[in-house]
C-alpha cells in the first residue's frame, strides 16, 4: 500500500512540474511581442537598428492576434499605422496608445476552435520610419543623349545625391510596401534613380543649351530638378527634402575639345592672360612669409566674417522647421500634427491618390474627382517615335538618343 502512495505522489509531482514548464514557456511566449500569446497583453514598439528601414511591420511574420486594451509606443520619428481585419484604421502619431480588437485574452483562443484556434479578427502595426534619409545616391548608369548648340549630340553622365523621406505613411505602405514586414531604402532606391534620371534628362533639353553654360549653374539645376520631382515622389507618400547634382561629365574626347578651346579663349585674349598671370603670382605671394603674404593674409582676414554669417543661426529657427511643414493643398505652413489643414480644411493622411492626376481619393474610391478616370489605371510608359525606347510617363526627351517626343492629346 505504501509502494502505491509514493507511485501516485511521484506522479503527481512530474504532472505538476510538466505543467509549470508549458505555463513558463506560455508566459515567456506572451512577454514578446508575438502578438500571438494567450494570456498577457501586447506592449508594441519598435526600434531601427539599421538605419535604413522605411517601415516595419509586426508581427513580422504574417498577422496578429492583438488583444483588446494592447499598447502601442511611438517615438517622435515615427509613425503607426494600425491595420485591423485588413483594413487601415488610422495613422498614429507620437506617444502611447490602447489598441481596440475583439480579441479577448484567453476567450479569444475558445472562440476560435472551429478555426483550429487561430482568430479570424487578425490585426498587425506597421512602423514608418519619418526620419530624413540621407545620401543616397543617384547616378546615369547609362550615358544620356543630350543635343549641344556647339558640340552636336553628345552623351552625359551625371551624378549625385538625394534625401527621402515618409510624408504621408498610409499612401507609402498602400502603393509600395503592401504586406512585406520591412522595407528598406534600398528597395526603392533603383526606382528612384530611374525617375531622377528621367528627370534630370528632360530638364536639361528644356534650359540648357550647351554645357559649356553648365559651370556656376549645378545650384540652379539642382533646384529646379527638385522641384520637378516632388509631385512624382508624393504619388508615393514621399518627400524629396534635398537634391544635389555632384558631376555632370561629357566623354573623355569632348573633354580634351572643352579645354583646347578654354586654352585658345585665354591665349588670343591678352588681357585675360595678363589677369590670369597676376592672379597666380598673388597666389604665390600669399603663401610667402614676408610683408605681402602679411598683407593679403590681412585681405582674407577680413573676409572670414562674410563667409561664415549664414552658420550662425538661432537653433530655434531649425527647430521651428522641424515641427511645421507645408500643406500639399494650398502650400501653406501648418503644424506637424494636424490632420486637417487649418487655412484649406484639407486633409493630411492621404489613404489613396490617383495614378493619372495625383489627386487625393477617399477610401475604395473606384474613380477620381478631378479627371474621371478609374482610382487604379496607372499612366502608360512613352515611347521615343525614333529609337522606340521606353521613357517614364510625362517624359519630353527620350533618355536614349535625346530627341523631342511628340506629345499627344
Amino acid at each position: 500500500m505504501a509502494i502505491w502512495v509514493c507511485f501516485f505522489a511521484t506522479l503527481r509531482i512530474r504532472i505538476a512540474i510538466l505543467l509549470c514548464g508549458r505555463i513558463s514557456t506560455i508566459l515567456k511566449k506572451d512577454q514578446t511581442m508575438g502578438t500571438d500569446n494567450l494570456v498577457f497583453l501586447e506592449v508594441i514598439e519598435w526600434f531601427d537598428e539599421t538605419g535604413r528601414e522605411l517601415v516595419h511591420r509586426i508581427p513580422e511574420k504574417g498577422s496578429g492576434e492583438i488583444k483588446f486594451g494592447a499598447q502601442l509606443i511611438v517615438r517622435e520619428s515615427q509613425a503607426a499605422v494600425f491595420f485591423y481585419k485588413g483594413r487601415a484604421c488610422d495613422a498614429l502619431g507620437p506617444g502611447r496608445h490602447t489598441l481596440t480588437t475583439a480579441n479577448i485574452p484567453i476567450l479569444t483562443k475558445i472562440l476560435a476552435l472551429p478555426w483550429a484556434m487561430t482568430s479570424p479578427l487578425r490585426a498587425e502595426v506597421y512602423f514608418a520610419n519619418m526620419k530624413i534619409f540621407p545620401n543616397l545616391k543617384w547616378g546615369t548608369r547609362d550615358p544620356v543623349a543630350f543635343k549641344d548648340s556647339e558640340l552636336g549630340l553628345i552623351r552625359l553622365r551625371a551624378h549625385g545625391v538625394f534625401n527621402i523621406q515618409v510624408i504621408q505613411p498610409v499612401l507609402f505602405i498602400n502603393t509600395l510596401v503592401g504586406t512585406m514586414h520591412r522595407f528598406t531604402t534600398e528597395e526603392i532606391e533603383d526606382y528612384l534613380k530611374r525617375v531622377i534620371v528621367s528627370r534630370f534628362n528632360d530638364y536639361l533639353g528644356e534650359k540648357l543649351d550647351t554645357i559649356f553654360n553648365l559651370p556656376g549653374r549645378y545650384d540652379e539645376l539642382s533646384g529646379a530638378l527638385q522641384k520637378k520631382l516632388q509631385e512624382d515622389f508624393s504619388h508615393f507618400g514621399l518627400g524629396l527634402s534635398q537634391l544635389y547634382i555632384t558631376s555632370i561629365n561629357p566623354p573623355t574626347e569632348v573633354q580634351k575639345t572643352i579645354d583646347d578651346k578654354s586654352r585658345l579663349g585665354v591665349i588670343t585674349d591678352l588681357d585675360r592672360l595678363i589677369k590670369l598671370k597676376a592672379a597666380a603670382a598673388m597666389e604665390k605671394a600669399s603663401e610667402s612669409s614676408g610683408d605681402a603674404g602679411s598683407g593679403l593674409g590681412m585681405g582674407l582676414g577680413f573676409m572670414m566674417p562674410a563667409m561664415f554669417a549664414q552658420s550662425i543661426q538661432p537653433a530655434g529657427a531649425v527647430a521651428a522647421e522641424v515641427s511645421r511643414h507645408l500643406c500639399p493643398e494650398c502650400n501653406l505652413s501648418i503644424p506637424a500634427a494636424a490632420r486637417f489643414c487649418p487655412h484649406c480644411g484639407h486633409q493630411q493622411v492621404v489613404l489613396q491618390q490617383c495614378q493619372n492626376c495625383g489627386k487625393n481619393l477617399t477610401p475604395n474610391a473606384r474613380f477620381c474627382s478631378k479627371c474621371g478616370k478609374p482610382a487604379d489605371t496607372k499612366p502608360e510608359p512613352v515611347f521615343c517615335k525614333r529609337c522606340q525606347a521606353e521613357n517614364l510617363p510625362g517624359a519630353k526627351f527620350c533618355n536614349q538618343c535625346g530627341e523631342q517626343i511628340a506629345i499627344t492629346a
